[in-house]
């Protein structure tokens, strides 16, 4: 919508329902008030970058610390760039210092996207930090701006979000100190937000039996029932699972191959296969027809996110079979289960591809090189025939099979 702003228009926008609206401005070109479903009100620049002739849109600030006046007056100071044929996002204050969002831009550039987690974090530092202070000049950042990056987070009800933000703007600002782009790092020593505490589901017996049976009220895809069963088989993570390449699998020795480039750690991983795991598989590779992924979504493979909308709104339409759970909570109850059948933890960490308990300290981490698949198939089937009398009905007749 275009609108001739003005202050009270401002202070009385909303969105209409569940989606956000755009305000853009009749007297500046490209100036646009975004306000979120939630009320976020947040000040954007929409302009055709001269360095790629692609369509931006930057932050200017959040409204109101930043007034209609002073937007309109970050607008102008910007398209006086574009018009001169330079991007704003890279230009630097007006005495050539280095401004926060430059700082942001080399960090990502220089360092950060060679990580694997370099796509979230550049997420997170463009959407949360260089809208509120990209302009501020390093020399003088101070921590009163780090905590007007934190506090917008915080007021929407995000502390995890929050807690990283913060986590990887200080990473940056670190790396400016070592680079010698500023002096100090005035985040250093700020207290991290305390995020949401760890999900402590675990489905019992007659949940998994439930689920197991019912999982097609939640879950209408014959794919991501699949999916969910073997998180539950398996003890992986759903995208992981999600992911699976035929190229991965060695059927004939039962053996699930996840390269490093799969992993949340980044640690290749070997997962044993049960008998009940090979089930689910060859039914989705007989579905999957001549696709690379064992659960094909069009040219690529199916979006865990999509596995978890579903269950997340299956709750809300009061579809799902059971209590409220996540596909997470899956991968949790099988390694639950494996230790209550005598599992000890170090396997449990094998299982898992926790590299804090397979290789903590240096014994273990230098010297130890065992692999423990032996131990990790035994797990997998002991756990395999525990979840199929579960299934069954029949929990009673399955027991821990203890060492000699």
């Amino acid at each position: 919508m275009r609108i001739a702003l003005t202050d009270r228009f401002c202070a009385a926008a909303k969105a209409a329902g569940a989606v956000q609206a755009d305000f853009f401005d009749e007297k500046t070109v490209g100036l646009c008030l975004r306000v979120s479903a939630a009320g976020r009100k947040t000040w954007c620049l929409v302009y055709t970058s001269p360095r790629d002739g692609k369509r931006v849109r930057i932050g200017l600030g959040l409204y109101p610390a930043v007034s209609l006046a002073e937007a309109r007056g970050k607008a102008l100071e910007a398209r006086g760039h574009v018009e001169a044929g330079r991007d704003p996002r890279s230009v630097a204050t007006a005495d050539g210092a280095m401004t926060v969002a430059d700082l942001v831009a080399a960090y990502l550039a220089k360092y950060a996207n060679g990580l694997r987690s370099g796509p979230a974090i550049a997420r997170r530092l463009r959407k949360n930090v260089v809208p509120v202070i990209g302009g501020v000049r390093v020399a003088d950042l101070h921590r009163r701006d780090v905590t007007r990056v934190i506090d917008p987070i915080l007021a929407r009800d995000a502390p995890t979000e929050a807690a990283r933000v913060l986590e990887n703007f200080q990473s940056a600002l670190r790396w400016g100190v070592r680079r010698g782009d500023l002096d100090r790092n005035p985040a250093e020593g700020m207290t991290k937000p305390a995020g949401r505490p760890s999900r402590e589901r675990v489905l019992t017996d007659e949940e998994i039996r439930t689920l197991w049976h019912g999982i097609a009220g939640p879950l209408p895809r014959v794919t991501d029932q699949r999916i969910v069963k073997l998180c539950l088989v398996t003890a992986q993570r759903v995208g992981e699972v999600a992911g699976m390449r035929r190229d991965e699998l060695d059927l004939a020795k039962r053996v699930w191959a996840l390269p490093g480039s799969r992993t949340k750690n980044g640690n290749p991983h070997s997962v044993p296969l049960s008998g009940l795991a090979l089930k689910l598989i060859r039914e989705a590779l007989a579905d999957a027809g001549d696709s690379p992924f064992v659960f094909p979504d069009g040219a690529g493979p199916r979006a865990p996110a999509g596995i978890a909308h579903d269950v997340y709104f299956a709750h809300r339409r009061d579809r799902s079979p059971i209590a409220h759970w996540t596909v997470h909570d899956a991968r949790r109850t099988a390694l639950t289960g494996m230790a209550s059948l005598g599992v000890a933890p170090i396997v449990l960490g094998a299982v898992a591809n926790h590299l804090t308990t397979t290789r903590a300290g240096v014994t273990l981490a230098v010297y130890a090189r065992y692999t423990y698949a032996a131990e990790k198939r035994d797990a997998l089937d002991k756990w395999a025939s525990r979840l199929a009398g579960i299934i069954k009905g029949d929990t009673a007749k399955v027991l821990p099979l203890r060492g000699a």
